[in-house]
């Protein structure tokens, strides 16, 4: 009986799916300030963020301390290059610049990033209405030097933005009985090398 229910709302997700989908092509969006962003350069202007496309994909990252933010990001920097044959991506958190490329530097993220440093940009244009530093995505469109919000999301644990979810679903795993670590070596009970000098 699960198994038949199962198959049933995975194809009505995957028919919800598809129309959502189409609802979002249709969208023209609602025109934007050109707002100012920090890089390692320095300043950035959305517009600049662009780098010559018409569509650009901001991915909104909580910055190096949220390791949910990091699992998402990790999956993204993946199929990075696919994106990029599309739109512009570009991740954006608060941290400021140097922090910012450290970390991705450590994750092996491949992303450009820009700071919006918790200033108007995320406080007006979060993924979520009232929330100053949601993680998400907002996909921007321009003509010329008019920016357009066309479509935003939310993440959050067991989205679909997140494959990670959906495979640790399938094994029985939910938010409440795993969350993401930024590193998973644990240390052997014994150590070849005598273990003098080991940092976790």
């Amino acid at each position: 009986m699960a198994n038949t229910e199962i198959a049933a709302l995975e194809t009505k997700i995957y028919e919800l799916t598809i129309r959502l989908n189409q609802l979002r092509q249709t969208v023209t969006g609602t025109e934007i300030p050109n707002y100012t962003f920090s890089t390692l350069t320095g300043d950035a202007s959305l517009l600049d963020l662009f780098a010559g496309r018409d569509t650009l994909l901001l991915i909104h990252n909580m910055g190096q301390g949220c390791r949910y933010c990091t699992l998402w990001a990790d999956g993204f920097n993946g199929f990075l290059s696919h994106l990029e044959s599309a739109m512009s991506v570009v991740l954006v958190s608060r941290d400021e610049p140097a922090l910012q490329r450290r970390f991705a530097n450590s994750r092996g993220w491949r992303f450009r990033l820009a700071s919006h440093g918790g200033g108007d940009y995320i406080r007006e244009q979060s993924a979520q209405d009232g929330t100053d530093n949601m993680p998400g995505a907002v996909v921007y469109t321009r003509d010329g030097t008019t920016i357009r919000r066309k479509n935003a999301v939310v993440f959050g644990p067991g989205d679909r933005f997140c494959s990670a979810w959906n495979l640790l679903a399938l094994a029985g795993f939910d938010e409440a009985g795993w969350t993401p670590q930024f590193n998973y070596w644990q240390r052997p009970a014994q150590l070849d090398d005598g273990g003098a000098n080991l940092i976790d």
